[in-house]
């Protein structure tokens, strides 16, 4: 029980399946650090984990995220889901304030992954405030409430200070014409009758028939219509201009002895009608859409249409293509038309294999060679095992699972495999709900001793034998398989792996499993020639998973537990 002084918020939620089937699980609510309560002398820490009941439910009391004088403030619950058919349970942040005594995870736990991660409990509106203060009436009326009479008009104000001049008004009419004056001089000529020339105005003198000007006329033009300079026929229908961008524009014929495009300036001892092209420094890599780009490129001629093909002119021969494999026009050829299978049918059914990065056939495009008619695991729901359970001798006696220690069971991989689960046969477990305190590790590590894929720390596990049409013998005995699941799927390629199994905290007589009886200092599993690799060993005082494992420090003279991988 928390102290009084404490203000607490009571969780509730109910998890079923689609069908209506409660499910089992628990969800965990976990504060970023120790809470200290000065006033009630008093300081909080773990993590608060709420089973699942028969009905699927939960109920858990939390000190409100607000509560006054807490150390630290400002945090919020991180709620994880652990819930038995759903291989990845939910995560999200959730505010508790204490003016909400009881909430519903239904109510507010996010279901869209657009939705924010932090979720705060909904406060009253203003006017749900204003019910509970005793106001009686709709929202509406409510609104209305909010507006009070009209006051009475106050008394005037003293007057402001004189503002600023006013700007100048506009100009009046004008005045009557004056006495004619006398011109005084003409730029800088004082005469009877001032005689001006060309020069004396800055213009190039008009000797008849054309103008001439010795040196460089610069125009640098700063004026708003389209072209500085245009010519342009009597009735101004054609014309040759420069616009306001430095380029010549025309809507006629240009009539030019030869031309040059770049900086090529070598007509190779020809005249009259020759374009010398350079080659383009970048060449183009979009097209014209209503024509085509003409380029040179190292020396070549070039074309590329609208429809992005580039064209090398004179490359290939020197007379035109009239036809491809018996097609005319703008020719597209498929896979048919040249005798060839489609890329589509490339490691498809009724195609052709591919190879693989090492240049081989992939087993997965191989025939399948197992015995027909035979048991597989994929026969009996599993994707691998480490033995066929069938051929293993039944020991009279049971064997438990030693706490903290790290069972590994060998596992070849054929082909590409993904799985979510680590399976281990059981022959006496009750389940979670039966064995609260057993906490438990699944995992795959790969010949190197890496591990590749994990659960986590696993708090519930269902009980054994308790499927479907399971005969009373197994049922009763809780016999079978306890599947784990891993925090996310995993795609095992060809090799060898070990599934690794741990009951981390519990008692010794919490979990009997399935084994092959072993009476030698090495069990009959590690059998092998060349690479070493053991199918059976294991690893004590572990209180988790470790990142690696060794074979050749391991213990292999234990009784091996029969494990498999599957995918649900």
């Amino acid at each position: 029980m928390l102290p009084e002084s404490i203000p607490t918020v009571t969780v509730r939620g109910r998890f079923l399946a689609p069908d209506g089937q409660p499910l089992s699980g628990s969800v965990t609510f976990r504060a970023p650090a120790q809470l200290t309560f000065p006033a009630a002398d008093v300081i909080l820490g773990g993590p608060v984990v709420a089973q699942l009941d028969a009905q699927g439910q939960i109920s858990a009391t939390l000190p409100a995220t607000d509560a006054p004088g807490m150390d630290p403030s400002g945090w919020s619950y991180t709620v994880t889901e652990q819930l038995s058919g759903i291989p990845t349970g939910r995560s999200y942040q959730l505010l508790l304030p204490a003016e909400h005594p009881v909430v519903d995870l239904a109510d507010i736990a996010p279901t869209d992954p657009t939705k924010p991660q932090y979720i705060a409990v909904r406060g009253d509106s203003a006017y749900e405030v204003a019910l509970a203060a005793g106001f009686v009436g709709t929202a509406a009326q409510w609104l209305t409430s909010l507006t009070g009479p009209r006051g009475a008009i106050g008394p005037t104000g003293v007057a402001g200070a004189t503002g600023a001049k006013g700007a100048t008004g506009a100009t009046g009419p004008a005045g009557p014409a004056g006495a004619p004056g006398v011109v005084q001089s003409v730029n800088g000529k004082s005469a009877a009758a001032v005689t001006l020339g060309a020069a004396d105005v800055g213009a190039v003198a008009n000797s008849g028939a054309y103008s001439r000007m010795d040196g460089m006329l610069h125009v640098v033009y700063a004026g708003t219509t389209a072209d500085v300079f245009k010519a342009s026929n009597a009735a101004e229908t054609v014309y040759t201009a420069v616009n306001k961008d430095a380029e010549i524009t025309s809507n006629t014929n240009a009539l030019v002895r030869n031309l040059y495009v770049g900086t090529l300036k070598q007509l190779g001892n020809g005249d009259r009608g020759l374009l010398a092209m350079e080659n383009a420094a970048t060449v183009p890599t979009t097209s014209h859409t209503n024509g085509v780009l003409l380029y040179a490129e190292g020396g070549a001629l070039k074309v590329r249409q609208a429809d992005g093909t580039v064209l090398t002119l004179g490359a290939g021969g020197t007379g035109a293509v009239a036809s491809v494999n018996g097609k005319t026009g703008n020719v597209t050829l498929a896979a048919a038309d040249v005798s060839a299978l489609a890329t589509a049918t490339r490691g498809a059914a009724n195609g052709v294999a591919s190879l693989d990065a090492s240049s081989r056939l992939p087993t997965a495009q191989l025939p399948s060679t197992a015995e027909r008619n035979a048991w597989t695991p994929q026969a009996l729901g599993f994707a691998a095992w480490s033995c066929d359970p069938a051929h293993v001798s039944n020991p009279t006696a049971t064997k438990a699972a030693v706490v903290q220690r790290l069972y590994l069971s060998g596992i070849n991989i054929t082909e590409p495999t993904q799985v979510n689960r680590v399976a281990i046969f059981a022959r006496g477990w009750a389940g979670s709900t039966a064995v609260p305190a057993a906490r438990f590790y699944a995992g795959i590590y790969n010949e190197a001793g890496s591990l590749i894929a994990t659960s986590g720390q696993v708090s519930s596990l269902p009980a054994a034998g308790q499927g479907t049409g399971v005969a009373p013998g197994a049922a009763t005995n809780h016999i079978g398989a306890v599947p784990v699941p891993l925090s996310a799927a995993v795609t095992l390629q060809p090799g060898r792996y070990w599934a690794a199994f741990l009951m981390s905290a519990g008692s010794a007589t919490d979990f009997y499993y399935m084994h092959v009886q072993n009476e030698s200092p090495s069990a009959p599993a590690n059998f092998f020639m060349g690479t070493t690799f053991q199918r059976a060993w294991c690893l004590n005082s572990q209180g988790s998973l470790p990142s690696t494992v060794n074979q050749a420090t391991g213990e292999v003279g234990l009784d091996p537990a029969v494990m498999a991988l599957a995918y649900v």
